[in-house]
């Protein structure tokens, strides 16, 4: 808190169009407020500029703010477009290819001429150390580095600049992880080095040895991004500590996360996730489904009972054609697709209309940008049948180029001999349709009924759609959270120091005495955890724990994750906890077996609150309704027609204020589609509600 008794939050969030920001500042004495937001174009490759600019269109002195937290997707950007380090592996005798024999899951099976993914290290740069340890993590056979040196002076003639090393049953024991990478450094200071168990203590070869790999692929890219933004924060005034969002939905420091940048993969997504569920809990709304429509991809995920769920079983590229690559680390657990406002909309050989996964991006960007873009997107669609205001384009800040629009309509609707309003609405139906499956595959495919659900949208287009894939989906309830363009970085805001561990320890639940040893296992990691937290000068009242269990039915290949309560332990509580375990494998599987349980390892969630903001009621002036209607214009809702509909003023409406669709409401960074027939209601934090009609359907 600062001297005057205000605090100031800033949360940046960079996202693959759009660079955002949400300030925040509150005075403890009045309980006054006072919300900022802005938003800037990215700027690749040099990503920390993009920060620094919409630090400075929000007019923020960094010398006042007392928080900083940033996401960023440099990571993810890094992987994806292959613009990392040149990186070789040190691995275990025997092992040496393990990243090319990968695993049995080629998708396209049929297909003769398929390719595997070539791996991130060629074989010449994989090199193997003698030296064996058990599965229990004892030693098999003595670890010999005198074959080390000359293999760093190979690295260093064919220009390698970062290391991965990853030893076999290292999660056990990482003692021989730990001597190579002592010798690594003494031998090489300057290189970036990375190993295995700096990253995950769970089993599965290949799956660690890619995560280390593709760590250390982005450790150097990663280091020079966060050095550059902490040292263009440090310039323009900013002193405390900066903090980066992590893929946990928690924040770490920017220099946990220079060392392990791999936990930054999907950092902007899980802002947003975590809001939705932070939400919920403002709202007594604990079961949600939260979709994020940007500019380059829609993403969504289940938030049930408040929390959302977090796993390592995490893969980029991955699709229909390609089998991907397993990145081992704490994600939020999330459907993506290639679907958001810069989509482009394209014609296959068989003249049958597809939309996305390519994006326009922020330059030239969808063709109502005016910067040359030729190509439809959805956005111009969006602007095709009405929904949004070409005169109030992205706030205001610009006017839609609608004569590029019909320009770049004129090549698809020629191609499919159809008029452009019909195209139109096709391109927005199949981007509605592409989106219904990922929020399936998030819920009716995990054993979740998503009329028990609300669907809370947000991100720049995610409002535009919400109403129309909440009908095909049957939930009760649409929420639009206020400054839902921003809504990611605003997940930073409420975020706290947060680790997760995942650690293997597999044991025959059954074996006499077996309980009480893993038991005694689990207070050290617990002892440990806290240890960690107060040796970064974090009292231990600020320090929670949440312990899952990982369970499974003997012999078989993965597991289930149960929660264990705090004053639970495996010992005293095991039959409760066994039961609990059938359900949800139950609810997973749909059947339940008669059969012993093991217990293979653990999952720790340590968070250490570091503050939250606290958010106040808006104010209620009396202001009439009609204040914050804008007009009225013809709106295209594709299979309800052609409606004529009230367009609102969002910073106009207040708590209270309630209406009926078909209406358009129009903010600053989205606009919201409310469909014939739908009640929309304002909360007191300003968010809105839609109570849905099924009568319609998805547009």
């Amino acid at each position: 808190m600062g001297k005057d008794g205000k605090t100031v939050r800033v949360a940046t969030d960079v996202g693959g169009t759009f660079t955002d920001l949400v300030y925040f500042e509150s005075d403890a004495a009045t309980g006054d407020q006072i919300i900022r937001t802005a938003k800037v174009d990215t700027t690749p490759p040099n990503f920390a500029q993009g920060v620094l600019n919409v630090i400075q269109k929000a007019a923020v002195d960094l010398n006042t703010v007392d928080f900083l937290v940033h996401g960023t997707t440099v990571v993810i950007n890094a992987l994806t477009e292959r613009r990392g380090v040149k990186t070789a592996l040190i691995t275990t005798q025997g092992f040496r290819d393990i990243l090319e024999i990968a695993r049995a899951n080629r998708p396209d099976y049929f297909n003769l001429k398929w390719v595997k993914p070539a791996p991130f290290v060629p074989r010449y740069l994989r090199q193997e150390v003698s030296g064996r340890l058990h599965t229990d993590g004892s030693e098999r056979e003595a670890l010999d580095l005198s074959h080390l040196p000359d293999m760093l002076r190979t690295f260093r003639a064919d220009g390698v600049q970062a290391i991965a090393i990853c030893l076999l049953h290292a999660y056990a024991n990482p003692a021989h992880e730990q001597a190579v990478l002592s010798e690594v450094q003494r031998l090489w200071p300057e290189v970036s080095v990375v190993a295995s168990h700096q990253i995950t203590r769970e089993w599965r070869e290949y799956e660690r040895s890619s995560t280390t790999v593709l760590s250390a692929y982005v450790q150097p890219i990663a280091a020079r991004y966060l050095d550059n933004l902490e040292a263009g924060l440090r310039e323009g005034g900013y002193e405390p500590p900066l903090y980066i969002m992590q893929s946990n939905c928690g924040v770490d420091s920017v220099k946990h996360a220079r060392d392990i940048p791999i936990t930054m993969v999907e950092s902007g997504p899980a802002s947003g996730f975590w809001a939705a569920a932070e939400l919920g809990r403002l709202l007594d709304e604990p079961n949600l489904l939260a979709l994020d429509i940007g500019g380059t991809t829609a993403k969504c995920s289940l938030v049930r009972n408040g929390q959302v769920s977090i796993k390592t079983d995490y893969w980029i590229e991955r699709n229909r054609l390609n089998a991907g690559y397993p990145i081992m680390v704490p994600v939020v657990d999330l459907v993506e697709i290639g679907n958001g406002g810069g989509s482009i909309a394209w014609v296959d050989e068989f003249d049958k209309l597809h939309v996305g996964p390519e994006s326009a991006g922020a330059l030239p960007g969808p063709a109502a940008y005016g910067n040359g873009g030729t190509r439809v997107t959805t956005t111009d669609a969006n602007l095709a049948l009405g929904r949004i205001n070409p005169d109030y384009f992205c706030g205001g800040e610009l006017v839609a180029d609608m004569a590029a629009v019909r320009r770049a309509f004129v090549q698809l609707s020629e191609r499919l001999q159809l008029p452009v309003d019909e195209v139109a609405r096709g391109i927005v139906r199949i981007a509605n349709d592409n989106m219904v499956n990922a929020l399936k595959l998030v819920s009716l495919s995990r054993g979740h009924d998503p009329r028990e659900l609300t669907l809370v949208a947000f991100g720049g287009g995610g409002a535009m759609h919400a109403v129309a894939l909440g009908q095909e989906l049957g939930v009760r309830k649409v929420i639009v959270p206020r400054g839902a363009s921003v809504f990611s970085a605003w997940g930073m805001t409420m975020s706290d120091l947060r680790r997760d561990l995942f650690i293997n320890r597999f044991v025959e639940a059954e074996r006499d005495g077996a309980l009480a040893q893993t038991q005694a296992f689990l207070d050290e990691l617990m002892h440990n955890a806290r240890a960690q937290f107060i040796s970064e000068a974090i009292a231990p009242e600020q320090v929670d724990l949440q312990v899952y269990c990982k369970l499974r039915y003997q012999n078989q290949e993965h597991a289930v994750e149960v929660a264990l309560n705090s004053d639970e332990s495996l010992t005293e509580h095991w039959p409760v906890i066994a039961q609990r375990f059938h359900s949800l494998y139950e609810q997973h599987y749909t059947y339940r077996l008669q059969a012993p349980l093991e217990v293979i390892g653990f999952h720790l969630v340590a968070v250490a609150q570091i503050g939250k903001l606290n958010l106040q009621a808006l104010p209620i002036t009396g202001r009439p309704l009609v204040e914050a209607h804008k007009g009225q214009r013809p709106v295209d809702f594709a299979l309800e027609g052609i409606h004529d509909t009230a367009i609102y003023d969002y910073a106009l409406l207040e708590p209270q204020m309630h209406f009926s669709g078909p209406a358009i409401i129009e903010d600053a960074g989205s606009t919201v589609v409310v469909h014939p027939g739908n009640q929309v209601l304002v909360d007191r934090l300003g968010n809105l509600h839609i109570t849905l009609t099924q009568e319609g359907a998805a547009s």
